[in-house]
């Protein structure tokens, strides 16, 4: 009697929790408009293959697209043809490829069934695959991995679409010699997380990504140091902020996850004081800063570690559960010293260049803590007091629905979503005529003179990609020049993918 009493019990919480959370969802829209969470899914996932690097397939949507970068890593004698453009550019820069692939990864691991309910399961698979595919290659030996191809500085002198690219393609590495553990560890998380999202459907591959894994990890502890002073070139672009110790613990944990092999976990938490993990309290998660990220897979653990490792092992994971809710109780303006800046339209602010990439990110966090909350039975501790799960996930779905156009503008962020989107893209590719209709090369110079001044709208809708956004007051210029809020980001796009078809999911109960 006792289990049927406590069965009960729990289907009773989940009631009350799924009709609460349903009428929050109703309610807390910042407008009227109702969203299509379902085709914003669609497109979001639609927008990897606008940026895509290689030997297009057949099944290719984007059609403007065509093949490229069909030469790159032939100086160094390495095959490096695939992979992502991160952003408006054609360079392929390494570590937010990874971190690109680590969080669509982690929304097909939590949100997998809704994504699929949504019919978009085979194209999330795709996304990841596109990039792991080059990861391997890209991994040319156990202690080699080849982080980036083509430079920002020579890239930047050109306009040109990547059908027509005549900058430099070098490659460029990190190995013993020239570590670059950040890089490593977030090329680890990304194919270990990854090789979860396919142990079912293609074991093979899982266990395949799993191996390159561990290898990574290994190569990234062992030879420490950051990749921007080995690969010097990315410094302007993408440097190593936060250093690499966030990336060690990320990718122990995702390793952990992959394998539930204790020792990646002891890792993770015999390092979490040393490495910051339980010392660093944060307001961002993003392509350098992992901390948050991985302070919430920590917490997360806490309920199902409690029967399987000892008490010392415990104290470490609240310890990264406090920090995990610092971060938390940041976004939702509840703690007493530092929280989230917001727009007077309601969006989180974290800085003025491509701002939208916090904003994602933290609604992803939100969404899959509040999950934990709900299926825990636990509340968010904050200085301002507690948030239970349908308050959390509520204040994401906000910020979803201001990217998709419940702003002051009224306008989506989340191109070609909505009647109103930015239409002046900073995209190479997509602001020159495409391939498919101008097959004639156009070069390095032609491209600023006949496209990128232009006034018009691009040529080429970039499908799902989510812009910049706007400024700290709401004003947003729809500009090609303007490329702090014009510019896209694949990592931008990743972590809304799972919040949406969480979302779409509630819309359809």
């Amino acid at each position: 009697m006792e289990d049927k009493r406590q069965h009960l019990s729990e289907n009773k919480f989940l009631l009350h929790w799924s009709c609460t959370l349903l009428l929050s969802f109703l309610a807390i829209s910042p407008s009227t408009q109702a969203f299509n969470y379902g085709e914003a899914l669609s497109k979001s996932l639609l927008y990897f293959e606008s940026q895509r690097s290689g030997r297009l397939p057949h099944n290719q949507r984007a059609t403007w697209r065509h093949h490229s970068g069909l030469t790159d890593g032939l100086e160094q004698g390495v095959d490096l043809v695939g992979g992502y453009y991160d952003a408006g550019d054609n360079v392929k820069f390494g570590l937010p490829m990874a971190f690109t692939i680590t969080m669509l990864s982690w929304g097909v691991i939590e949100y997998g069934n809704e994504i699929a309910g949504a019919g978009e399961y085979a194209h999330a698979l795709e996304a990841i695959k596109w990039g792991t595919d080059y990861f391997i290659k890209a991994h040319t030996h156990p202690n080699v991995l080849w982080a980036e191809v083509g430079d920002g500085d020579t890239d930047h002198y050109c306009w040109q679409r990547p059908e027509d690219m005549t900058t430099s393609r070098q490659a460029y590495k990190v190995d013993e010699k020239n570590p670059g553990s950040d890089v490593a560890g977030e090329t680890a998380a990304a194919m270990a997380s990854a090789s979860i999202v396919f142990r079912k459907t293609n074991p093979h591959y899982s266990h395949l990504l799993l191996h390159h894994a561990q290898q990574l990890f290994e190569l990234g502890d062992k030879f420490r140091g950051k990749y921007d002073e080995s690969v010097r070139v990315v410094k302007g672009y993408y440097p190593s902020v936060s250093g690499f110790k966030d990336e060690l613990l990320w990718a122990a944990l995702w390793l952990y996850k992959a394998t539930d092999n204790e020792a990646y976990l002891s890792y993770a938490l015999d390092k979490a004081n040393e490495f910051g993990g339980i010392t660093w309290s944060m307001n961002e998660f993003s392509w350098d800063v992992k901390f948050a990220g991985l302070q919430i897979i920590a917490s997360m653990l806490l309920v199902e570690e409690k029967h399987r490792n000892p008490a010392s092992k415990l104290v470490l994971l609240e310890q990264y559960r406090s920090k995990a809710e610092y971060y938390l109780c940041a976004c939702l303006n509840k703690n007493n010293a530092s929280n989230v800046k917001r727009t007077p339209g309601g969006l989180l602010y974290v800085r003025q260049w491509n701002n939208m990439q916090y904003v994602s990110n933290a609604a992803f966090l939100l969404t899959v803590y509040s999950e934990h909350l709900r299926a825990s039975k636990l509340l968010l501790r904050c200085d301002r007091g507690e948030s239970g799960p349908e308050e959390v996930l509520a204040f994401a779905k906000s910020q979803v629905d201001y990217i998709l156009g419940g702003n002051p503008k009224a306008t989506s962020y989340l191109v070609g979503y909505g009647s109103r989107y930015p239409q002046r893209m900073h995209h190479r590719g997509g602001s020159i005529e495409s391939y498919s209709e101008k097959k004639g090369f156009i070069g390095c110079t032609q491209g600023y003179d006949n496209w990128f001044h232009r006034k018009g709208p691009n040529p080429n809708v970039v499908v799902g990609a989510l812009v910049g956004g706007p400024s700290e007051e709401d004003e947003f210029r729809d500009d090609r020049k303007n490329f702090m809020q014009t510019e896209a980001c694949t990592y931008n796009t990743a972590s809304l993918v799972g919040v949406l078809a969480k979302l779409h999911s509630f819309s359809h109960m």
